[in-house]
């Protein structure tokens, strides 16, 4: 598996892998409510996907295992973590995990001290035990019941 920088020509394969995994793998979320899954997907058309890969203030990296996108990472610079997403084939295999550190990797070389995301309720108990901490009240998102806003420290100040 690689991890590497998106280009605007993976942007129809990762949106189906991002589309695959919220319907597949993040049932505690939408609870298979179409009206949650049709605002959630909203964004996930390959011509959004195409923009996340400009660079323009923003990563999107894709982990990638003989051509096919297991997963899809993305970070606002300098350390909002926006996306962490995995193909339901390739979960369970530490691929998530993999994307994560290469997303804070990211965030510390743009000078990031810490990493914010908000976290589904599938996700919430991945990123507990990475080292990430709950920072404010669960809000639902796209009508969930939940979202958790979270922080890391990647770096101590010198």
């Amino acid at each position: 598996m690689v991890i590497r920088d998106a280009t605007p020509e993976d942007a129809t394969a990762a949106c189906e892998m991002l589309r695959a995994s919220i319907i597949q793998l993040c049932v505690a979320d939408h609870r298979g409510d179409p009206d949650i899954l049709g605002r959630w997907l909203a964004n996930k058309t390959p011509d959004n996907v195409a923009t996340w890969a400009d660079g323009q203030g923003r990563s999107l990296l894709v982990a990638v295992e003989e051509g096919a996108i297991l997963a899809v990472g993305g970070l606002a610079h300098p350390g909002e973590i926006t996306a962490n997403y995995v193909s339901p084939q390739a979960r369970f295999r530490g691929i998530s995990a993999a994307l994560l550190a290469e997303l804070e990797r990211r965030a510390m070389a743009l000078g990031a001290r810490d990493v914010a995301l908000l976290s589904t309720e599938t996700a919430h108990r991945f990123y507990l035990a990475r080292g990430y901490a709950d920072v404010g009240v669960p809000a639902g998102k796209f009508g969930t019941a939940a979202s958790y806003p979270m922080s890391k420290t990647l770096a101590t100040a010198p």
